[in-house]
This record gives C-alpha cells, sequence and structure tokens, in this order.
C-alpha cells in the first residue's frame, strides 16, 4: 500500500503523485466527491486504478494518505 499525495494543480485539477516511483499523474474520476464522503475508487489519467479509505469530508489539500492498487476492469 503506497502512499500518496493528493494535490491541485494550477487549472484546479486533482493531482496524484507516488514519491517512490516519482509517479505524478491527474485524477480523471473519483468515486465519492461530496461535502459527506470523499474518496473510493480513483483512476488516473494513464489507467491506473487504486482505491483510497473514503474520508467523512473531502480534506483539506495537499494530503498524504494511503492508497491500494485496484483490480483493473477488463
Amino acid at each position: 500500500m503506497p502512499e500518496v499525495m493528493i494535490r491541485k494543480d494550477a487549472s484546479d485539477k486533482l493531482i496524484f503523485y507516488i514519491p517512490k516511483k516519482d509517479l505524478e499523474e491527474t485524477i480523471e474520476s473519483l468515486e465519492f466527491d461530496s461535502a459527506d464522503q470523499w474518496g473510493g475508487n480513483v483512476t488516473l489519467g494513464d489507467g491506473q486504478r487504486f482505491f483510497i479509505e473514503p474520508l467523512p469530508a473531502p480534506p483539506k489539500l495537499p494530503i498524504t494518505l494511503r492508497a491500494k492498487r485496484a483490480a483493473t476492469e477488463d
């Protein structure tokens, strides 16, 4: 389970960064993105998928979280 950093870029898009792999990608979709729940399944611009345990509210960014690699859909 890698530690990842999530932040917003200048155009207000969410950026997903894994320091150990020096991987930085735009988050294309986030399962939960509302005032009462944030996180879940994350799909990156390059197609990789991860899971972030949902939080009870959107976090203050930037934030470091643990993420699990999610199964890919065929």
